[in-house]
C-alpha cells in the first residue's frame, strides 16, 4: 500500500461499486487473469467456506488466480451488490458486499486501494446460508402450534424426548459432538437450526458444570459484548466480565432453551473410523449404560486447549503434601494458612494466587518465562472498544458486523493492526508496568510487540488479562520466585538456582497440550498425528513454529483424517465460527459437493 486514492470525482459508493462490477465481469467471463489483476501487489482474500468450502486465506494476485482456477467454474459467484454505503479514510476505502454462488448466499468486506487503479487490498468473502436449506428464522419460522383435530398428536416435549430416546437404539446422529462446553453448545445450536440430527455429549451431569467445577473466582476476562453466543445474547444488564456460576446457568439455560440435543454424564470411551462405510463407530458411557452410536461426522469440541499439561518433575512421588493442575484446584477454601507455590504465570495462575491470597494462604508464583499483562479496562476501551462495547453498538456495529470486521483482517499483516492499539496501553498504563518490572516480573508483549490477540492466536498461552492479581504480585503480597523448577523434596519446591520454596501445596498452571491429544485417546495416536498440531498460525514466533499456515492449524475446517473436526476457542469464536462449521456439515449432510480446496498440511504433531 504505497499512494492513496486521490479521485475527487469519485465517491466511495463510486469507486466500490466499480471494483465489484469489474470484479464480477472478469469472474462471468471466467478471465482469471481479469480478476487477479483487480488484487494489489501485496493482498489477502480470506474466505470462509463459500469459495473453498474451507477456512482459508491466499496472498497476493497469484494466490487468487490458484484460488479462482481451482473453484471459479463450481462456484459461480455473481450479484456482487453494496449492501451499505461506502466509506474512505487514509486512502482506503470500505465497502461491505452481498454476493451470490452456485449453492448459498455470502456477505463480504473489502478494503481498496490506489495502485495504479483501484485494487484489492484485503477482501473477505463469507457463505452465510445455504439456498433452499434456509434457517427457519424471521418469516421461514416454524408455526409451533398444530391446528385442527389430531387424535394422535404430540406435544412437544414429547416428540423432543422421543427423539432423544431413539439415538443408539433406532436412530444415529449425523453427527456427535464431543464436549459441550461452549463450542460444543454453541455447534449443538446452528446444527439444530439447521435440521442436521446431531448429539452433544459430555461428562458432567449438567452443563456449564465445566465452570461451575472450577475456583469460585474465575471469571470472563473478555467482556460482555464480545462473548454473546448465536441466536440468543446476554441481557442488556448482563455484567460486563461474567463470573462463572453465571456462566454456567446461561449456558444450561441455553442448551435447554435452544433444545440442543445434550446427553450430560455421558463420556466417549472409544471411537474407530470405517473408510468403506464413512462413519464413525463410538462406544460411549451414559450414566453406566454402553450405547454404540454410529455418526458419519465426529467433532472434537473438547476446547481450545487440550489434555492438561501436567509436569513430572524429579521428587513428585515423595512430595507429601497435594499437587493439583490447575484444570484441578478447587479454590482457596482448604489452604488458609497453608504454603502454596503456583508454577506458572499466566491468565490461571494470576487467578488461582489472587484468590489463595484473599483466603489467607501464603503463596509463591513462580515464573519461568516472560508473560504479557494487559490490564482488562485497557484491554476493554483502547484494544476493544472499536468492535465490542456500547460506544461500537452506538456506532452501528453490531456483534455480528464486528465478527466480519475482525475475521476480515488477513493473520499474516494482524500484528500491524495491533501494534499500534498496544503501544497506546503502554503508554496509559505506564507506571503499573513499571511497578512490575521493579517487583521482578519478566513482562512482554509478543515477539513483535503486538499484544495478546496475537499471542493467543498463536500460541494460546504467555498472557494474562488482569483483573486485580497482578497488583498483588507489585506490591509483594504474592510472592514471586523466577526459574525453572529442579525437582520436589516431601516439602519444598526447589528451582534450578537453588532456592528453596516451602509447600503443602503445588498448583501447576501449566497449560494445556493440542487437542489433537484428545484423539490419540478417542481413537488412537496414529490418527491424532495423521490430523496433526491443532491451534496456531505458523508464524515463527515463540511456541508457534512454521511454516505459515494463513489460518488456525485443523480448527472449524476439514482435516487430515476424513470426517473429523475440531470446535475450540473463546466464546466469541465458539459464537463466529460455529457457523461456519455448521454450513460445512449441513452440505454434507444434504449431499451438496463440497470439495476442499488447500486441505490442511500436517507439519507439526503436536
Amino acid at each position: 500500500m504505497t499512494t492513496t486514492l486521490d479521485r475527487p470525482q469519485l465517491t466511495a459508493d463510486d469507486i466500490a461499486m466499480r471494483w465489484l462490477q469489474d470484479f464480477e465481469s472478469a469472474l462471468s467471463r471466467r478471465d482469471i487473469p481479469a480478476a487477479a489483476g483487480l488484487f494489489a501487489t501485496d493482498s489477502y482474500w480470506r474466505d470462509l467456506v463459500s469459495f473453498t468450502w474451507n477456512l482459508k486465506t491466499v496472498e497476493n494476485p497469484d494466490g487468487v488466480t490458484d484460488l479462482l482456477t481451482h473453484n471459479l467454474d463450481r462456484v459461480s459467484p455473481e450479484e456482487f451488490e453494496l449492501s451499505e454505503p461506502a466509506a474512505t479514510a487514509d486512502g482506503v476505502t470500505e465497502a461491505w458486499f452481498t454476493f451470490t454462488t452456485s449453492v448459498g448466499r455470502g456477505k463480504g468486506l473489502v478494503r481498496l486501494i490506489d495502485e495504479d487503479g483501484i485494487k484489492a487490498w484485503t477482501m473477505l468473502t463469507s457463505l452465510q446460508e445455504i439456498a433452499g436449506h434456509e434457517e427457519p428464522r424471521g418469516n421461514r419460522r416454524v408455526k409451533g402450534a398444530e391446528h385442527g383435530v389430531d387424535p394422535e398428536r404430540k406435544s412437544w416435549s414429547e416428540k423432543l424426548a422421543e427423539e432423544d430416546a431413539a439415538w443408539g437404539k433406532t436412530a444415529d446422529p449425523y453427527i456427535l459432538v464431543v464436549g459441550g462446553g461452549q463450542g460444543g453448545i454453541a455447534l449443538g445450536a446452528r446444527l439444530r437450526q439447521l435440521g442436521v440430527p446431531s448429539l452433544v455429549i459430555d461428562r458432567w451431569e449438567r452443563p456449564g458444570d465445566q465452570w461451575r467445577s472450577r475456583y469460585k473466582s474465575l471469571c470472563l476476562h473478555d467482556p460482555v459484548w464480545y462473548d454473546h453466543l448465536p441466536y440468543l445474547k446476554f441481557p442488556d444488564n448482563w455484567p460486563v466480565f461474567a463470573p462463572k456460576d453465571k456462566i454456567a446457568d446461561w449456558l444450561e439455560f441455553y442448551t435447554k432453551v435452544m433444545e440442543i440435543p445434550y446427553w450430560s454424564s455421558t463420556t466417549a470411551a472409544s471411537a474407530t473410523y470405517d473408510e468403506a462405510e464413512g462413519r464413525w463407530t463410538v462406544d460411549v458411557d451414559r450414566n453406566g449404560e454402553k450405547v454404540t452410536l454410529h455418526p458419519t461426522h465426529l467433532v472434537m469440541a473438547t476446547g481450545m486447549s487440550g489434555k492438561p499439561g501436567i509436569p513430572t518433575f524429579p521428587g513428585s512421588d515423595i512430595f507429601e503434601g497435594e499437587q493439583q493442575h490447575s484444570s484441578q484446584h478447587p479454590g482457596p477454601d482448604a489452604y488458609a494458612g497453608k504454603k502454596v507455590v503456583v508454577i506458572g504465570s499466566n491468565n490461571s495462575a494470576f487467578d488461582i494466587c489472587g484468590a489463595l491470597y484473599e483466603n489467607g494462604a501464603d503463596v509463591t508464583m513462580v515464573q519461568r518465562s516472560s508473560t504479557h499483562i494487559v490490564k482488562s479496562d485497557s484491554l476493554v476501551e483502547i484494544a476493544m472498544g472499536d468492535l465490542y462495547s456500547e460506544r461500537a453498538l452506538a456506532n452501528g456495529v453490531t456483534t455480528e458486523k464486528a465478527d466480519l470486521i475482525f475475521a476480515s483482517l488477513p493473520y499474516r499483516i494482524m500484528h500491524e493492526f495491533q501494534i499500534p492499539l498496544y503501544d497506546q496501553i503502554k503508554e496509559a498504563d505506564k507506571d503499573f508496568y513499571q511497578r512490575m518490572e521493579d517487583a521482578g516480573f519478566d513482562l512482554d508483549f509478543g515477539d513483535d510487540e503486538s499484544g495478546l490477540f496475537l499471542k493467543y492466536l498463536r500460541r494460546g498461552s504467555g498472557y494474562y488479562i488482569d483483573v486485580g492479581s497482578a497488583e498483588l504480585v507489585a506490591d509483594g503480597k504474592v510472592k514471586l520466585a523466577k526459574g525453572q523448577v529442579d525437582h520436589l523434596t516431601s516439602d519444598t519446591v526447589v528451582l534450578a538456582d537453588g532456592t528453596e520454596l516451602p509447600a503443602d501445596l503445588v498448583v501447576y498452571a501449566t497449560g494445556y497440550g493440542s487437542m489433537n491429544g484428545w484423539v490419540a485417546d478417542l481413537v488412537d495416536q496414529e490418527t491424532a498425528d495423521k490430523v496433526g498440531k491443532c491451534w496456531g498460525l505458523g508464524s515463527e514466533t515463540t511456541k508457534d513454529p512454521g511454516p505459515w499456515e494463513g489460518e488456525q492449524r485443523n480448527m472449524w475446517k476439514p482435516t487430515q483424517q476424513e470426517n473429523l473436526w475440531f470446535m475450540g476457542g473463546n466464546l466469541h469464536q465458539a459464537r463466529h465460527y460455529s457457523l461456519y462449521l455448521a454450513l460445512q456439515l449441513k452440505a454434507r449432510h444434504e449431499g451438496i459437493d463440497t470439495p476442499v480446496y488447500g486441505l490442511q498440511e500436517v507439519h507439526h504433531l503436536s
